[in-house]
């Protein structure tokens, strides 16, 4: 299965953080989905460089979906802030800025990994990630550590709520003149604003 979550070629935990998104039909949430999930799980650890998770590790039969929405959540409490996010389509289910360092924290923390070096059968070298944890745990690691990155570091003052309507997807602001997420959201603000200009006295 493939997922359903859209991909804007954002940093790997603002991809996370669009898991949840909206449509005509509403909001989704792409976690919620155990098989739409796995599948993102996946293709985030092809993405970051990540061991291939499977749907539950053989020896402590830990499922990573919790551990999954747990930190798209942190982080998506975390860019409401840094972005005096109002948008109130869908709310992280986080309560306040301390919990969600406390969950991104402790995601770093589950199973870390490391990148060992493996010369192949031709003798070519090629780079492998490795975990003492449950790979799928470990891979909910990447992507916190990557989040500590966003937060912490240079980009974490272009992060950016995408204010278009309707819209509950977050992007980095790789260039001056960028204000939506995606030109599709662009179209739908400019024609909001274009109705706004014409109808003044409609809400």
């Amino acid at each position: 299965m493939t997922t359903s979550a859209p991909r804007l070629g954002e940093p790997w935990p603002v991809e996370l953080m669009n898991t949840v998104w909206a449509d005509r039909d509403g909001v989704h949430d792409t976690l919620e989905d155990p098989e739409a999930a796995r599948a993102w799980l996946e293709s985030a650890a092809a993405g970051i460089g990540g061991p291939t998770p499977g749907s539950k590790d053989g020896r402590s039969g830990r499922d990573p979906l919790p551990a999954l929405r747990t930190l798209r959540n942190a982080l998506r409490r975390l860019a409401a802030q840094a972005c005096g996010d109002t948008r109130t389509a869908w709310t992280s289910p986080t309560p306040d800025a301390d919990r969600a360092i406390a969950d991104l924290n402790g995601a770093v923390a589950a199973a870390p990994s490391w990148s060992t070096l493996r010369r192949e059968e031709g003798g070519g070298l090629v780079r492998e990630t490795r975990t003492g944890g449950p790979p799928a745990l470990a891979v909910v690691s990447l992507l916190a550590e990557e989040g500590v990155d966003l937060f912490a570091g240079p980009r974490a003052e272009d992060l950016r709520a995408c204010e278009a309507p309707g819209c509950v997807l977050y992007f980095v602001k790789a260039h001056p003149r960028r204000e939506w997420c995606s030109s599709g959201c662009g179209n739908r603000a400019r024609v909001a604003r274009h109705y706004r200009r014409h109808h003044p006295g409609e809400a």
